[in-house]
């Protein structure tokens, strides 16, 4: 066989295994997306609705997590997710069930967390278990791992070219190594991109409006450079307040459905008091934009670190969930506080910049998040977000959230 027809062969083939994939994958972005979209309206489970209440809600979801987690099994998130991509090549599947109770209850129910990290574990597990009954080598199974993962975060965020580069980052601390998944995790993410929002009737563009949009201004490069240093200060403070909250949770010796029970009843008195943190704040980000100036720069902040607080209880206390989005609102919330302190720049400008600066700093994911904020803003500002998010990046090198970010440990198999 010569060249051109083994290329041919491993093209059609790769074909075959994306197509398989997508199909397969589709199903857990469509369900959870329609799940947190529909059910907490359709069980009135509407925050306002329960106003000063919201703590019944959410000390019923740590309940359910609870007890979900206890009967059904569940992975403990993303560490576990990222160390078995290092070690194995896949992610062990078994559990698949449960995460997918946990995760939609912690969503539902008002978890702090976002739903980026179930969605990467649920998805890459079916993807391994498609690689391992395709009876694939562990390099491929890998490459069809990172397709599932692709496929729902390019669902979820609706930037096919920035979800792969965030699939194929998160593994690592320094930069994506598992190049030769690059092109399969970018056909994965556009095929489900286009699929998820045919299927659901999502708009193509972006989440969210700013007042104003302003162009790309050379000058508006120092700003972001400022930026950067607090968005790395910022990250700090989360990733220092995440493990003072883990050392507290793990010296009190409590049963693990009490944990999630108290730390549903902690998120909804907080959220008594300060509304924003309640859920992941995918939504909240625009009430930060439409009324940010009506909350006031100081409370904005307050709220923000609030929201550390939340999210960190959340995770510690045995809901489900991601950083990502709650990193977005908590960057947001600081921008906009900014944007009043200093009106001379674009509350976009800030805004963006201190969500990819935060962001980056603590997922270490400098490509792709200065990509999918642009998607998702729908802006032009692309070169002022990479500036904060590398100066940022730059600045938190030695500093990890998740341990199990590392370098590829063995040089690339052959593939098909």
């Amino acid at each position: 066989m010569n060249f051109w027809e083994d290329s041919l062969l491993c093209s059609l083939s790769w074909c075959r295994h994306w197509l398989s994939v997508n199909l397969l994958l589709l199903r857990p972005p469509v369900g959870i997306a329609s799940s947190v979209d529909y059910l907490p309206s359709a069980l009135n489970l509407d925050p306002n609705n329960f106003q000063g209440y919201a703590w019944v809600l959410t000390t019923i979801g740590g309940l359910l997590v609870g007890l979900s987690v206890h009967y059904l099994g569940a992975p403990t998130g993303i560490n576990a997710a990222i160390d078995e991509i290092h070690k194995e090549g896949r992610i062990d599947y078994r559990l698949t069930p449960g995460m997918i109770v946990a995760s939609l209850l912690s969503l539902i129910f008002g978890s702090s967390a976002g739903p980026e990290s179930p969605l990467v574990d649920i998805n890459g597990r079916v993807g391994s278990w498609l690689g391992d009954k395709l009876k694939l080598s562990e390099g491929n199974t890998r490459i069809l791992t990172f397709c599932g993962i692709s496929a729902a975060l390019g669902a979820f965020f609706g930037s096919p070219l920035g979800s792969a580069m965030l699939a194929l980052e998160l593994p690592h601390r320094f930069g994506l190594e598992y190049y030769e998944a690059i092109v399969p995790a970018i056909v994965s993410a556009t095929i489900s991109f286009a699929i998820f929002r045919s299927l659901t009737g999502h708009i193509i563009g972006g989440f969210y409006e700013f007042p104003t949009s302003p162009p790309f201004l050379p000058h508006h490069l120092i700003f972001a450079v400022l930026l950067g240093v607090l968005g790395a200060a910022v990250a700090s403070l989360f990733i220092f307040i995440f493990r003072g909250t883990q050392r507290l949770t793990q010296a009190v010796p409590l049963h693990p459905i009490l944990l999630t029970i108290l730390g549903g009843l902690g998120l909804g008195l907080t959220a008594a008091i300060f509304p924003l943190t309640l859920f992941y704040g995918e939504h909240q980000i625009q009430i930060i934009i439409d009324k940010g100036a009506q909350i006031g720069w100081g409370l904005l902040i307050l709220i923000a670190i609030v929201k550390m607080f939340t999210v960190s209880l959340s995770l510690h206390s045995g809901f489900r969930g991601g950083f990502i989005f709650p990193i977005f609102f908590i960057g947001a919330a600081i921008g906009m506080a900014l944007s009043l302190l200093i009106p001379s720049i674009p509350p976009s400008v800030i805004m963006l910049c201190m969500m990819a600066s935060v962001t980056v700093a603590v997922m270490k994911t400098p490509v792709s998040i200065p990509i999918i904020l642009t998607v998702i803003s729908d802006t032009n500002l692309i070169p002022t977000i990479a500036v904060a998010s590398t100066v940022s990046f730059l600045l938190t090198m030695k500093i990890s959230l998740i341990p199990t970010q590392r370098s590829r440990n063995s040089t690339p198999e052959k593939l098909l």
